[in-house]
């Protein structure tokens, strides 16, 4: 969806408060910022990081990705830009090798691969950072897959690249510095990315988080559209007692929309009120 659509729905949608969190890219903020003072609505800067985290003990030193969401901070600030066009370049260059692997299981299907014209074509497609949604979209549109599920279950699972290897530890004092603030996104997604890899119990979720993250987040993401009510309840009261933030979001990507569908406490946007007073 294109900002001007994001906004217009939003409206449609009775929404109050909005944040894009885009993922490894601030380059909408500016515009963002601008359309929702437009529409009357009040705006948080977002940012989605994909983080690289392993532990001796939970994850046996085997790296995972988490997703790490940062907000309320200045998108002028130099270092974070930098470091979003090093994670930029680097993702292109991932996208390329994906392609690489996957024209090599086209080749041994007697599917033709695709050439200078399909990677320029899906490269023509991205708005923001070039990723696998964007080559699953091409392999819909081009018949070779039905839906976007079927190209990662067929092709982009198995041809992937590992990711940008980037640090909760280096990620917080970026977001830091910036002025923001670093919230554990969707602890609990059992369908993404998320500490459901290395555990499916919530004790142990939350322990992870007291020994490996405490030190370097602000809150945790405790509604989300795919937490259950019992996942909100225990998150809500495991940020209560270590004095955390808590958000919450629909995490909408494309269609279907859903955005504006997960019940946000006022209390969230009250926090960050207090924030800016102390700006």
């Amino acid at each position: 969806m294109s900002l001007e659509e994001i906004f217009r729905e939003a409206v449609h949608r009775n929404i109050d408060v909005l944040s894009i969190t885009d993922h490894d890219s601030m380059e909408c903020q500016a515009r963002a910022k601008a359309l929702a003072q437009e529409a009357g609505l009040e705006y948080i800067t977002g940012l989605e990081f994909n983080i690289t985290f392993s532990h001796t003990e939970y994850t046996k030193g085997k790296a995972i990705a988490l997703d790490f969401l940062a907000y309320h901070y200045d998108f002028e600030n130099s270092a974070l830009r930098e470091k979003l066009k090093e994670i930029t370049h680097f993702r292109d260059d991932r996208a390329l090798k994906i392609l690489e692997k996957i024209n090599y299981e086209f080749e041994s299907e007697g599917i033709d691969p695709l050439t200078q014209k399909d990677i320029k074509a899906i490269q023509e497609s991205v708005d923001g950072v070039f990723g696998r949604p964007h080559i699953a979209s091409y392999l819909v549109k081009k018949g070779i897959v039905s839906d976007k599920q079927e190209a990662f279950d067929k092709y982009l699972v198995r041809c992937n690249v590992p990711k940008f290897p980037f640090g909760l530890k280096e990620a917080s004092s970026l977001v830091h510095d910036a002025g923001g603030i670093l919230i554990f996104a969707h602890p609990n997604d059992p369908n993404g990315t998320s500490l459901v890899k290395v555990t499916q119990s919530l004790e142990v979720q939350t322990e992870i988080i007291e020994n490996a993250m405490l030190a370097y987040i602000d809150g945790v993401e405790c509604w989300h559209s795919r937490h259950d009510e019992k996942t909100a309840d225990h998150y809500i009261n495991f940020a209560k007692s270590h004095n955390l933030l808590m958000t919450g979001g629909s995490d909408c990507h494309q269609n279907p929309i859903i955005m504006g569908t997960v019940d946000v406490p006022d209390f969230v946007i009250d926090q960050f009120e207090t924030l800016k007073r102390k700006k």
